[in-house]
């Protein structure tokens, strides 16, 4: 399941790349728009700046920009930033890979063997799609 983070990041974004303007968008317009916390947003924007996906401005005429093209910004890496691991279990992970104690032998675990199909149905899809294709 997405946390809020995720979900409001995803939407904060995809207004930004929706707005298409040569200036940067404010966090107030955002928030107010997608009915988010601005307080909220800012730590959400602010993640996706260190991260860069985004820049920003201060000041008057400030806000957020994406500092990428919308076609170069994968949705796994959108959601591993904000998320974490894309896999539901540790022992999946391609990027956050940890045993599980309570498992004596991965490969003859079928819960391993189900969560691997998840991972990689759901990585299919992440990594195939862009934030361009939520933009029309």
């Amino acid at each position: 399941m997405l946390s809020k983070k995720t979900k409001y990041g995803l939407k904060a974004l995809t207004y930004i790349a929706r707005k298409n303007c040569d200036h940067p968008v404010q966090i107030s317009e955002i928030a107010q728009s997608e009915n988010i916390s601005q307080k909220f947003l800012e730590s959400i924007l602010l993640t996706l700046r260190k991260n860069g996906i985004l820049g920003s401005k201060k000041g008057k005429g400030g806000g957020y920009y994406l500092i990428k093209e919308p076609k170069d910004i994968v949705m796994a890496s959108i959601i591993r930033i904000l998320e974490g691991p894309i896999a539901m279990l540790p022992c999946v992970s391609l990027n956050f890979y940890e045993k599980c104690g309570d498992c004596p032998d991965e490969d003859r675990c079928t819960v391993h063997s189900l969560m691997i199909e998840v991972r990689d149905n759901t990585l299919k899809v992440l990594e195939n799609k862009t934030l361009a294709d939520f933009t029309n």
